[in-house]
């Protein structure tokens, strides 16, 4: 099989963005370069690094059982932190093989097996927002503050 070049329009469309892509690259490596030459800069920056990638994993971690981007949070949040640290990146690379093991294995199980799996989620999801008093916040919004059993015990 050969490649193609694309055609000259198609290139000469993605040639400035990419320019100004390596441009910024290049910018930002040799920021990077003068923050490690001074250790107070490079430690400031480190435990920024480690904060915000922290707090961007633990929101994905917590993010997981509910419907949306929970392992992308997670997934990100591994990502800035492998940009200073190697142990990171290694936990990266692991997450994401097992992430994609997981998929795959769901994937090859018939439909009885999914739903259950999408029941079992369903019940961890209602059971931390009927721990965590959502339920009787939202039964009161709407009118039904006499259901008290929405009301968490350990928010009591």
């Amino acid at each position: 099989m050969t490649h193609l070049p694309a055609s000259p329009d198609v290139e000469s469309s993605r040639a400035p963005h990419d320019g100004r892509l390596h441009a910024l690259r290049v910018r930002l490596v040799a920021f990077r370069a003068r923050v490690r030459a001074r250790p107070g800069w490079n430690l400031l920056w480190r435990i920024g690094i480690g904060v915000l990638g922290t707090a961007v994993l633990v929101l994905g971690v917590l993010a997981i059982p509910y419907p949306g981007p929970g392992w992308l949070i997670v997934f990100a949040g591994l990502g800035i932190l492998a940009t200073e640290f190697t142990w990171a990146g290694r936990v990266l690379r692991v997450a994401r093989r097992y992430y994609d093991r997981w998929v795959a294995w769901v994937r090859r199980q018939n439909r009885v097996v999914q739903a259950l799996l999408g029941l079992a989620t369903l019940a961890v999801v209602l059971t931390t927002l009927w721990l965590l008093d959502a339920l009787w916040l939202v039964a009161r919004i709407v009118g039904l503050g006499h259901w008290t059993w929405l009301h968490s015990p350990i928010m009591a």
